[in-house]
């Protein structure tokens, strides 16, 4: 039960710093899977909300280390329906591997990815 605590926080957290992000907006492409666009496109996939079996989140991370260090946690995969040929990695959420801060992280360099440059330029800004 903690396990499940700890990654339905990890997900909150998530959320809130993407929604959090110059022009972030969360839509439901997909039914209850949530996705984090900015100026239309998706910056990170965020699954359903309470998804006890398979919680994880997808991120664009075309930096190398950044990728890689994303591919080494446990159960980190290329992104499947061919987004991996292009930097996307689904990251498991199940227990404490990943801390939400370096999630975090992740998600601002999926962001910084996909945003365009003024509104990357209002992030750094701020």
């Amino acid at each position: 039960m903690a396990a499940r605590a700890t990654t339905l926080k990890a997900r909150a957290t998530v959320r809130e710093f993407a929604l959090s992000l110059p022009g972030a907006g969360e839509e439901f492409p997909w039914g209850d899977s949530a996705v984090v666009k900015v100026n239309k496109k998706i910056f990170v996939f965020l699954g359903e909300e309470g998804n006890a079996e398979n919680p994880a989140i997808s991120l664009k991370l075309r930096d190398e280390e950044i990728h890689g260090h994303a591919l080494a946690v446990p159960g980190a995969a290329p992104t499947g329906y061919g987004l991996g040929r292009s930097g996307w990695v689904t990251v498991p959420l199940t227990g404490a591997d990943t801390p939400p801060e370096v999630l975090c992280d992740w998600v601002e360099e999926s962001y910084r990815t996909v945003a365009p440059k003024r509104l990357v330029a209002q992030l750094d800004a701020g």
